[in-house]
């Protein structure tokens, strides 16, 4: 299968692996600091050195222990992410983590915009359906929730819309469950609002979660997203 066409920003910053070189393949939603749900997300996960896990960014921010977070996926070969608005905002010295270290957000700045591989693209926001992917830059990628210009969370969202030819897995948009649809997979269950941290096991075709333990910071019910019922599970 031909790699997608990304705009020309985006192509440079973007990773293609083959997880044919890879045993167990997972996506894991957004962590935002929360090191313990992570631990024990990994920990029901198991993975082996053998086995690929993908994140879709927004490592950081919100919760507790961003710091924790970045050091426990980076010491970890098999374990990629895109980068999130949250990361961006870091890039662009809008937030500041003072726990982070120059070298962590080196590490952050490198982090590739888009993971890919056949038949699927990971980022953290989303893919407007009305526009081709080549037109869609950083921001886009990293922001895009709603069709409509303020992305908010009104809708029509872009995935309900989003017809491929790649399956999307992607963060950002709050979510009371994983929305699940043909070509578009929603992982963040609000981890550190107080819901869960959801990762998707891609051979098993499973959704794997663990429910937070401790609610980092509070949101507005308007704004955690009930997506229509799945349409996989």
């Amino acid at each position: 299968m031909s790699v997608p066409s990304f705009h020309p920003d985006v192509a440079e910053q973007h990773l293609r692996v083959d997880i044919d070189d890879w045993d167990d393949v997972y996506v894991v939603g957004d962590v935002h600091g929360c090191l313990p749900a992570l631990e024990r997300l990994v920990d029901r996960l198991d993975p082996s050195e053998d086995d690929l896990v993908v994140f879709v960014g927004d490592l950081v921010r919100k919760g507790p222990d961003s710091k924790g977070v970045v050091d426990y996926v980076r010491e970890r070969d098999n374990f990629l992410t895109v980068r999130g608005n949250n990361e961006e905002k870091l890039i662009r010295g809008t937030k500041e983590i003072d726990a982070l270290t120059d070298d962590d957000l080196e590490w952050i700045s490198n982090l590739p915009v888009a993971i890919t591989w056949d038949g699927a693209i990971v980022v953290h926001g989303g893919i407007h359906p009305e526009k081709p992917l080549s037109e869609h830059d950083i921001d886009a990628l990293e922001n895009t929730r709603a069709m409509n210009p303020g992305d908010s969370y009104d809708g029509p969202f872009w995935f309900e819309h989003y017809e491929g030819p790649e399956r999307v897995f992607f963060g950002h948009t709050v979510m009371a469950h994983p929305a699940v649809f043909e070509h578009a997979m929603g992982l963040d269950t609000g981890a550190v609002y107080g819901g869960a941290l959801t990762a998707y096991d891609l051979r098993a075709d499973e959704l794997v979660a663990v429910e937070s333990e401790v609610t980092h910071e509070s949101r507005k019910d308007s704004k955690i997203l009930e997506p229509r019922q799945p349409a996989l599970v």
